[in-house]
């Protein structure tokens, strides 16, 4: 049942792409055993990825709940060592208490604590926040800047956070947000990673950079992400589902069509 289930994913997938991302498919589907491809990151199979992703994940956004450029430089920070859906259930106080970065910049930091607790790491994340309020109303006139350079100088905020705050927000792809799933799924599809020294997040979205394209830096982020959350999982990945598992030769898959 689960190999005919994953025929029929496999079928539908490759009508909903175009033939060379399909030829992509059959070339890595026939012969190829788990384990290392002999050239991974060949512009045929990045292509066929990016297709299948953006026909998987047709007009994906940032999880993140937010309303402004702040709110999500916000969402970002508390984001670390956190899940999403938990920083989602923790904005909406936080924001009334706390509605414009001057209010932050001001805030009670035993309050401010006690409203983010729950994402863990929340004296940290408080200093953070409250320090990189000060700077946008300070330095950018209440404003989140709009330059890599620039928004790099808020306390808290690494390129992590300011490719989200940057992509997302403003539509500027300065690069590729690598969180801990672009990361897992750029190693297992072998785009990124793999080699050693280069497992770091920095090194990582460098290798992306050259591979993908930079009007697909934005998008391909939130695809793997969602991607990563719902399909290939840290554990016992859910290839039967995949519409990318005859593009993957990642040795701990669950199962393989190759």
């Amino acid at each position: 049942m689960r190999k005919a289930a994953s025929q029929r994913v496999g079928k539908a997938a490759s009508r909903r792409v175009s033939k060379p991302a399909v030829a992509a498919v059959e070339r890595v589907a026939t012969g190829k055993k788990t384990g290392k491809m002999r050239n991974p990151t060949s512009q045929e199979r990045v292509a066929a990825i990016l297709e299948i992703l953006a026909k998987t994940y047709p007009g994906v956004v940032c999880a993140l709940h937010h309303r402004s450029a702040w709110e999500l430089t916000v969402a970002t920070i508390l984001s670390a060592q956190c899940t999403d859906v938990r920083v989602n259930l923790v904005t909406p106080a936080l924001f009334k208490a706390f509605p414009t970065p001057k209010a932050f910049a001001a805030a009670s930091l035993p309050e401010l604590e006690e409203l983010i607790r729950t994402t863990g790491f929340f004296r940290n994340k408080a200093k953070s926040i409250q320090g990189a309020a000060r700077v946008v109303v300070e330095e950018f006139g209440g404003k989140v800047p709009q330059t890599m350079e620039e928004i790099l100088t808020l306390p808290g905020v690494a390129r992590k956070t300011g490719n989200v705050v940057l992509g997302s927000w403003f539509k500027i792809a300065v690069g590729v947000v690598v969180d801990t799933h672009v990361m897992r799924l750029s190693r297992r599809l072998e785009l990124a990673g793999t080699t050693p020294g280069s497992t770091t997040p920095e090194k990582v979205e460098r290798d992306l950079m050259k591979i993908i394209p930079q009007d697909r830096w934005i998008a391909f982020s939130h695809e793997l992400i969602h991607h990563g959350r719902q399909i290939c999982v840290a554990r016992k990945p859910r290839c039967v589902d995949c519409t990318l598992e005859r593009l993957c030769n990642s040795s701990d898959k669950t199962w393989s069509s190759h």
